[in-house]
């Protein structure tokens, strides 16, 4: 969701199950997210030499696999043995009898380590059958970064757990801080992975949801009323130029070139901001994801992998999910490419590294925690139909979802009013919700 991604596609491997190394070779589709092509580089001179096991890539841009994974999960047309899978697909998905339970290869592979997957991971990869779905290849959650040279240069102070109104004060205060700066980058960029992953978590705190336990739309509700005019009116005081068309990538560049003094996003950014050669590492405070009625507010993401049920090369295909969601793989990209590269959000032990943590000092914990209070069960004040805590979970969400962003996405950019916006997107989210009625 959150990560960089490369505009690459490789592989081939739709259509291509057969021939001489049929026995012997898995295929995979794979999001191309920049952590994915390592993994992709690094697969035939250490997993294959070691297991002789091939595996053919399908790399695809994010929304090309999503559409990719639903025809062939839902079809289970068996040309493809692995998917990276999201906690957004993984509940339905396994609800659908669409992917292969692991628990039997976890019990079979005790190096694999399954209790030192973070927990709140683990239990988004886990079906409502009880068993478990999915291996995190990384995950993340959402906190708040800034500036702390810049505070510190305004005489300004960040609370250690700042709520969305002193973010908001502190935010109007810091525009103009540096020649060119605003005070917040937040995502406007329409994409139900985009403004509605940061947007969604403002809409819990404020109290409200998208749907109440009876399934009926509450968008026009006080709640997410509330919070979007919020959201759009701290854009508009203090967020960067633009703001209807930034999203993850667009703030991040904003926040390294001192554009803007605060960025809320994902944990996963902080990577690419402590590392060497970023022009603002050593710089950048992390705290947890503002509040307001609720204790914490921040998301939970991750990729992760999930065998197709209908897949001939099960056993081999966890060899290849235990071998990339593994120990082991972390360690060869710390050693390979470099620790700010390991997969984050995924492993107790990660955070234990002390090779890792010499990288990620300044975000490890912060990071951890982040992930650790995260509960999709309970995100808001009150009940929900389905999981979830920055989307809805279930699959009408890509649809109604995606036409809500854009029209919010025009509200940002001022081309309608915040109430017309929710008043279109209250009567596509009741379409959804009465299908569940």
């Amino acid at each position: 969701m959150a990560a960089a991604s490369l505009s690459a596609c490789s592989g081939a491997g739709a259509g291509t199950a057969g021939g001489a190394d049929a026995a012997n070779t898995i295929h995979v589709l794979m999001v191309n997210n920049a952590q994915m092509v390592d993994l992709e580089n690094l697969t035939a001179a250490n997993f294959t030499k070691q297991t002789g096991i091939k595996v053919d890539f399908t790399v695809l841009p994010e929304d090309s696999l999503r559409d990719k994974a639903s025809q062939e999960f839902s079809t289970q047309a068996g040309q493809y043995d692995v998917a990276t899978l999201s906690n957004f697909e993984i509940p339905f998905y396994s609800k659908n009898g669409w992917l292969a339970p692991l628990n039997s290869d976890v019990a079979a592979d005790p190096g694999f380590d399954q209790a030192d997957i973070l927990k709140p991971i683990a239990e988004s990869l886990t079906g409502a059958d009880g068993q478990l779905y999915g291996e995190p290849f990384y995950g993340e959650s959402s906190f708040l970064m800034y500036r702390k040279d810049v505070f510190a240069a305004k005489g300004l102070t960040m609370p250690a757990h700042p709520t969305w109104q002193q973010v908001a004060a502190l935010a109007v205060k810091l525009n103009g801080a540096e020649p060119g700066m605003r005070g917040i980058c937040l995502r406007g960029q329409p994409g139900w992975g985009e403004v509605l992953a940061p947007l969604t978590t403002v809409v819990n705190t404020f109290g409200g949801t998208w749907l109440d336990q009876n399934w009926n739309a509450q968008v026009t509700a006080p709640g997410f009323t509330s919070a979007t005019n919020f959201y759009v009116n701290l854009i508009k005081q203090a967020g960067e130029p633009g703001a209807a068309q930034s999203g993850f990538t667009e703030c991040l560049n904003d926040f390294q070139q001192s554009k803007v003094a605060m960025w809320y996003d994902a944990t996963s950014a902080a990577g690419s901001l402590d590392t060497a050669g970023s022009p603002v590492t050593g710089k950048v405070g992390y705290v947890p994801a503002p509040v307001v009625d609720t204790s914490n507010s921040g998301w939970l993401y991750t990729w992760a992998w999930a065998i197709e049920k209908a897949s001939t090369h099960q056993a081999d295909a966890w060899k290849f999910i235990s071998w990339a969601s593994g120990k082991g793989y972390i360690n060869l990209v710390g050693q390979k490419l470099g620790w700010a590269q390991v997969p984050p959000g995924t492993r107790t032990s990660t955070y234990s590294n002390p090779n890792y943590l010499a990288s990620a000092s300044a975000f490890a914990a912060p990071t951890l925690t982040a992930i650790d209070t995260a509960d999709p069960q309970n995100p808001g004040v009150q009940p929900r139909p389905t999981p979830g805590i920055q989307f809805v979970d279930i699959p009408e969400f890509t649809d109604f979802g995606t036409q809500a962003s854009q029209l919010l996405s025009d509200a940002i950019a001022g081309q309608m009013s915040v109430a017309s916006a929710l008043k279109q997107v209250q009567a596509l989210t009741q379409t959804a919700g009465d299908k569940y009625k």
